[in-house]
């Protein structure tokens, strides 16, 4: 599988549409980028720009943002509700596939280092890349936005990790670092932006400071007011989601609300969200109210309904969440091809897909039966008796069907991964013997002994 990481430049622009266009069509005309999202907010006056690639073109696709932006952004002019430090605000690297959080490290390393030598601004380092534990959050590293960066560059303590500790009007300073996915999430919430502000503080980690800590783990958050839509926001940042559920953040925000008397009508994903941070809310959802719910489609709904995700405009699923981003274009999967085009895969001459695939193929579709002969079943007013029984029997059919299709492709994975490692003795198993080590047979010739 291809190396994939995601780049997240948030940019100090949310109203010049010909300045956004133009940014997008500098990472979209990047070799080897594909861009995924583009979220602009007039209020913030900032774009969030999420696009995926191999380590290589994802540093260079951001470089090319941010040599457009750096003669089209004025951030001496610059006002919105979000906090900034300068044009080009934060640029994070993600690991999404086949790599680690060193390799984006390096990334952001290689960015920050090129971005400093080519517009002479300073670059800071944050998150996992930070090389100051002082400079590891990046609120810590904004603190006191563009607007203190002259004195603050003065500052022996904040000398810049790239470029000159000089100020530069028009453009302020850059933090670029690694970190695991983040989850930009706002609640809605017909109050004023002072309201919004005192929940946020509430139930962001940091709370009111050391007098009164927060009631959530790994979460920022702050109130602002979108004049667009009329309404606040509590914004948040879920810096991990497996600690912090999305339904929790929902639900602590929703809590406080409902104790000053403030509506709560829907939320907000801004950029790209996790397929797994959907799937435990919705096991969160169907847990909580006893609901049967299989398929994955209609649980992404469940949450979508339950958060309000629509609320400001349309959550399509293909253009939110990451995986079926990513996924839409790979058609290399041996599950993503027809049944005729599979078969074709395991007649050829060539090691794999073979007999483990196969098996997973196969038994994938018994339980998929099984499934089948359930679902006929459940919900019929002559078999309202079995209902009960259905639920139990149901899922794990439906669940062994799901994870055997996985297992089509892992086989065959672990199998060529295997053939590369055994050189000259692996490929000769192949041919007659028995791999050793390889738990499965090799493939034979047609009436070979």
């Amino acid at each position: 599988m291809a190396q994939l990481v995601e780049c997240v430049p948030n940019f100090s622009e949310g109203r010049n549409k010909e300045v956004i266009d133009a940014i997008s069509l500098a990472i979209s005309e990047s070799p080897g980028c594909s861009l995924l999202d583009v979220d602009a907010g007039a209020s913030t006056n900032r774009t969030v720009f999420t696009f995926v690639g191999s380590p290589a073109a994802v540093v260079e696709g951001a470089l090319n943002a941010a040599r457009l932006a750096f003669s089209r952004i004025d951030m001496a002019t610059h006002s919105g509700e979000h906090p900034r430090t300068g044009a080009l605000d934060v640029c994070p690297f993600i690991p999404v596939q086949n790599v680690s959080m060193e390799d984006c490290v390096r990334c952001a390393e290689t960015f920050g280092q090129r971005l400093a030598e080519m517009l002479h601004v300073p670059v800071y380092l944050y998150g996992e890349a930070a090389r100051r534990e002082t400079r590891r959050s990046l609120p810590s590293v904004r603190a006191g936005e563009y607007e203190a960066l002259p004195d603050k560059l003065k500052s022996a303590d904040w000398s810049p990790d790239f470029g000159p500790a000089e100020f530069v009007p028009s453009w302020g300073a850059t933090v670029t670092g690694a970190r695991k996915f983040l989850i930009a999430f706002n609640v809605n919430v017909i109050a004023t932006k002072e309201q919004a502000h005192r929940i946020a503080l509430d139930v962001r980690e940091q709370g009111r400071g050391k007098t009164q800590p927060g009631r959530l783990q790994k979460v920022q958050g702050m109130g602002w007011y979108l004049d667009e839509s009329n309404m606040a926001q509590v914004s948040t940042n879920i810096l991990d989601y497996e600690l912090t559920p999305l339904h929790t953040v929902h639900q602590e925000i929703c809590s406080v609300a409902k104790e000053l008397k403030l509506p709560v009508v829907g939320s907000q994903i801004v950029g790209l969200i996790p397929l797994k941070a959907v799937l435990d809310s919705a096991d969160f959802f169907i847990q909580r109210d006893g609901l049967f719910i299989l398929e994955e489609e209609h649980k992404v709904r469940l949450v979508i309904s339950e958060l309000g995700l629509d609320s400001l405009g349309p959550f399509n699923p293909k253009d939110r969440i990451i995986e079926y981003m990513v996924q839409s274009g790979d058609d290399s999967r041996l599950v993503s091809l027809s049944l005729q085009q599979f078969v074709q895969s395991v007649g050829a001459r060539t090691a794999a897909p073979g007999g483990g695939s196969v098996s997973a193929a196969v038994a994938a579709m018994g339980a998929a039966l099984g499934a089948m002969v359930g679902q006929m079943t459940y919900g019929k007013r002559q078999f309202d008796h079995l209902d009960g029984v259905m639920r139990r029997l149901i899922p794990p059919f439906h669940q062994a069907a799901k994870e055997l299709l996985l297992m089509v492709d892992a086989d065959s994975t672990a199998f060529n991964s295997y053939m590369e490692r055994g050189g000259d003795a692996g490929r000769s198993a192949a041919g007659g013997e028995r791999a050793v080590g390889s738990g499965r047979e090799g493939r034979r010739p047609l009436g070979a002994a």
